[in-house]
């Protein structure tokens, strides 16, 4: 086995030949990623880091969120560093992203356990469906950003583009993929593994199983409202599905249409 060249022309060239080297794994003719690796580029972002503000504002996806977690992923900073850095600079009040810092840990800490079985259900659905209500397999139009509604189809995007979203916007997709189109977390995670630039079988697959509460004590759905505060509308208001929206309604009108029997149960 021969090394890998270190050094390249530019971008793209190291694009081509990763391409080639590793045809069997790429996917088509998509563009490399623009975010910048290595410790250069993450020191800006762990410095800029404003845990009372991350707080505030985490929840929407034009929040101040770090945007730590792909150099986190590939070791190039670690959660101590995340971690004593937020409590430096804010005490008390960077308790949320500490907490939410704990999450990952926890997560890494469950895979190290779990190992390959981080693809198998934890435990038995909540949703009052068998799994064989559930597909195998991603609809395509879902992956390639087709569905008609506006803000999956955007997140679809983004994702194959980029290789990030927004937690949130990764809580809508999978809830969309498992609740409302009936498929298999796998395939989900498998799709998001394939694109993510922090994209791990820990942190990805039980956020996943979380979602389709097979690791959680309930299945987690969201409706139009939710979305509408988290984007401050900017997809409803063009969405060609807006009158027709599946998201519409309480959180109980939707658990009584996409869970019928837990309804039935009750």
């Amino acid at each position: 086995m021969t090394d890998l060249p270190t050094s390249f022309a530019d971008r793209e060239a190291l694009a081509d030949y990763l391409r080639q080297a590793f045809a069997d794994f790429a996917e088509g003719d998509a563009p490399p990623a623009t975010l910048p690796g290595g410790r250069r580029a993450a020191e800006p972002l762990l410095e800029a880091v404003d845990p009372p503000l991350y707080a505030r504002t985490r929840n929407h996806l034009d929040g101040a969120v770090t945007r730590l977690s792909p150099y986190l992923r590939h070791g190039i900073v670690t959660l101590a560093e995340v971690r004593d850095r937020a409590l430096a600079t804010s005490g008390e009040r960077a308790a949320k992203l500490v907490n939410e810092l704990g999450w990952r840990d926890y997560y890494q800490r469950a895979h190290a356990k779990l190992g390959q079985r981080v693809w198998e259900d934890q435990e038995p659905s909540k949703t009052g469906l068998d799994a064989a209500d559930y597909a195998s397999d991603l609809p395509p139009e879902v992956e390639r950003g087709e569905t008609s509604l506006a803000c999956i189809d955007a997140f679809a995007r983004d994702l194959a583009r980029t290789g990030y979203l927004h937690n949130h916007a990764r809580m809508y997709v999978a809830a969309y993929v498992v609740h409302w189109r009936r498929v298999r977390w796998q395939a989900g995670a498998a799709w998001f593994l394939r694109h993510l630039l922090d994209g791990d079988p820990a942190s990805n697959n039980l956020s996943w199983q979380w979602v389709a509460s097979t690791f959680s004590h309930k299945p987690y759905i969201f409706n139009r409202a939710n979305l509408e505060r988290a984007t401050d509308g900017r997809y409803c208001r063009d969405c060609p599905s807006a009158r027709d929206c599946p998201f519409a309604g309480s959180y109980e009108e939707l658990a009584a249409r996409l869970f019928p029997e837990l309804e039935r149960v009750a």
